[in-house]
C-alpha cells in the first residue's frame, strides 16, 4: 500500500486521535478490529502512539491529559498554516481552546478547541509529520463530518476560523469540498460532535467483529449515500463510524 505524503490545505481533516484512559485496551481493540500497528509518537500529552497500515501512519491513540474535560472520542484535526493565528481566530470568533497551541516535538504544532456549539476538533501545523497517509483504504480513515443542529451557524464559523470554504461544507476553488456538515435533529441532548468513519471491506463483518472484541453497535449497519455505514463505540466508550460497499453493489 503506497502512502500518500502530502500538505494538505488549510481546514481539510488530516488526523484522527482518540484519547482514552485505557491506551493499552483501546490499542488491541483497533489493532484486531482494523489491523493496525503501532509505534511511539510525541508524547506533550501524555503516552501516545502513532496507528499504521501496512507502513502508512492512518492515527493516533493516546492517554487522555488530565483536567481537559474531554470526553472519550475520535477528535479529527483540521490542517492550519499557523496553528498560533488559527487559535487566535478561534477565540475571536467566540470558540474556545482546551489545549495549546504547543509543540509536539518536531512532527507539528497542535491545539485542541471546540467551537460555538461545543463541538470538539483539532488543529494541526504538520512540519515532520503531515497527517495520515492513507485514505479510504479499508483500516483507513474514510470521512469525517461534523453533526450540529445548526449548519448554518457551523459553516459561518469555520469559514472566518479558517478563511476557506471547503471545510464548511462549501465547495472550495482547488478542488471539492474539504469535510462534510450535515443537520441532525437527532443529538438528543449531547453536543454537536464531529464524527469520523473508517473504510472497511465488510460493514456487517466489521460490526459483529467489533462486538465480539468488547465494543457495542451503536447504529446498525444500513444503506447511505456513501456505501453501508454502522455506528461503533469501542470498550472504552469512544465513538465512531465504518463504511464499506454497498451490498447492492
Amino acid at each position: 500500500m503506497p502512502a500518500v505524503k502530502v500538505r494538505l490545505a488549510q481546514g481539510t481533516p488530516c488526523w484522527v486521535s482518540l484519547m482514552t484512559g485505557d491506551l493499552q485496551g483501546a490499542q488491541a481493540f483497533y489493532g484486531a478490529l482494523f489491523d493496525w500497528e503501532y509505534s511511539p509518537g510525541p508524547a506533550q500529552l501524555g503516552a501516545y502512539v502513532r496507528a499504521s497500515l501496512g507502513g502508512a501512519k492512518v492515527a493516533g491513540l493516546g492517554i487522555s491529559p488530565g483536567g481537559t474535560g474531554l470526553p472519550v472520542e475520535w477528535t479529527t484535526y483540521l490542517a492550519v498554516d499557523s496553528a498560533d493565528e488559527v487559535s487566535q481566530r478561534i477565540r475571536e470568533c467566540g470558540g474556545t481552546l482546551a489545549v495549546g497551541p504547543l509543540q509536539a516535538e518536531r512532527a507539528g504544532r497542535l491545539a485542541i478547541a471546540a467551537d460555538l456549539s461545543g463541538a470538539v476538533f483539532g488543529i494541526w501545523q504538520g512540519e515532520e509529520h503531515l497527517g495520515w497517509e492513507v485514505v479510504g483504504e479499508p483500516g483507513a480513515p474514510a470521512w469525517a463530518e461534523l453533526v450540529t443542529a445548526d449548519e448554518a451557524g457551523a459553516a459561518s464559523f469555520y469559514r472566518a476560523v479558517l478563511g476557506r470554504p471547503g471545510a464548511g461544507g462549501g465547495e472550495d476553488p482547488q478542488g471539492p469540498p474539504a469535510a462534510g456538515i450535515r443537520r441532525s435533529t437527532e443529538l438528543r441532548g449531547r453536543p454537536p460532535r464531529w464524527r469520523v468513519c473508517f473504510a472497511v471491506a465488510d460493514t456487517d463483518l466489521t460490526a459483529r467483529r467489533a462486538e465480539g472484541l468488547g465494543g457495542r453497535v451503536l447504529v446498525e449497519p444500513y444503506e447511505s449515500a456513501q456505501g453501508r455505514a454502522a455506528r461503533l463505540a469501542d470498550p472504552q466508550g469512544g465513538h465512531f463510524s465504518v463504511v464499506g460497499p454497498s451490498r447492492s453493489n
